[in-house]
């Protein structure tokens, strides 16, 4: 991607993505699920970290996460918010919204 590819325009799809229309002509949909799973931010970077490295060690004993009621919901995108020029921060139904999803990056998950 360039740095001359840009959103044209941002819309929702539903209450669970949005569909994003940049100026190369590509049309990227992407669900609230997608966008919640590439969260770049330190916090969901150490968290794959953490749970990649438990697959690696099998001893570990399982246990069950406990979802608290907002996870339990489905996952909707309740804002996004441009940073500069360059990324947007997207909040989310489940109170995460400490990601700043560059442009770059949106483009390529829509890809």
């Amino acid at each position: 991607m360039t740095l001359d590819i840009l959103p044209e325009s941002i819309a929702r799809d539903g209450e669970s993505a949005i569909v994003i229309t940049w100026t190369d002509g590509q049309v990227s949909r992407l669900t609230a699920r997608e966008l919640r799973q590439a969260c770049p931010c330190a916090t969901c970077r150490e968290k794959k970290r953490a749970d990649e490295k438990a697959d690696e060690e099998p001893s570990m004993p399982l246990t069950l996460p406990v979802l608290k009621a907002e996870e339990a919901r489905p996952l909707t995108i309740t804002s996004m918010k441009p940073v500069g020029s360059y990324a947007y921060n997207i909040a989310f139904s489940d109170g995460h919204s400490s990601g700043l999803y560059p442009m770059k990056m949106l483009y390529e998950l829509g890809r």
